[in-house]
């Protein structure tokens, strides 16, 4: 199979939950939830996060799935975080989250799969493990970084990422800080499968 090297199309990632509820209509109802408790009209949210009206419409009804880099655009509108955003999908509480219980995506194009490691809580960080196949490339836009500071820590393989005009070539014991929020690129230049740790630290 040839896995592509660009970013994910506006409705291409699947949610892998752990339990039986339509992962796509929690999310719907979530993106839904955030944006009347600001009472955002869908024209309002389409101005702040560069999504189209139509497709953000199209993801309230749970008619599609967003991707990454969609997902990224509308947690960025709130001001949240994206594992915010899918852990308030999942209303999970309590101090301990097991494996098993913890929620993870998956971009059936890619291959990328993103775990949320951390429990739901008021700690102001997150905890995101990603697992990055050989020749898979995922992009963020800026907005998805502009009310956070991160971390990336390389745990197997190698990752090229690319922050705004420059790239990090980065191999396993990696640990990167980001700078300014900037549109990035996640590539997977190696043989193997990629992992790396993300640690996300609300401002």
């Amino acid at each position: 199979m040839t896995i592509p090297t660009t970013a994910p199309t506006e409705a291409s990632v699947s949610l892998t939950e752990q339990n039986s509820e339509d992962p796509t209509t929690q999310l719907a109802a979530r993106i839904r939830i955030e944006r009347k408790q600001r009472q955002w009209s869908l024209d309002e949210l389409a101005q702040r996060s560069g999504v189209s009206k139509a497709m953000i419409s199209k993801i309230e009804r749970g008619e599609t799935s967003p991707t990454a880099t969609l997902l990224g655009k509308l947690s960025g509108a709130f001001g949240l975080t994206l594992s915010t955003l899918l852990a308030r999908t999942e209303q999970q509480g309590g101090r301990l989250r097991r494996r098993q219980d913890q929620p993870q995506w998956r971009d059936p194009e890619t291959g990328f799969i993103r775990r949320q490691l951390s429990p739901t809580s008021d700690l102001p960080l997150d905890l995101v493990q990603v697992e990055l196949p050989v020749g898979a490339s995922v992009s963020y836009p800026a907005s998805a970084f502009a009310f956070f500071r991160q971390l990336i820590w390389v745990t197997q393989g190698k990752l090229e990422f690319t922050e705004g005009e420059t790239l990090h070539q980065l191999s396993t014991g990696d640990c990167l800080e980001l700078g300014s929020p900037s549109d990035c690129r996640f590539f997977n230049p190696g043989t193997t499968s990629c992992e790396y740790l993300v640690v996300l630290l609300r401002q």
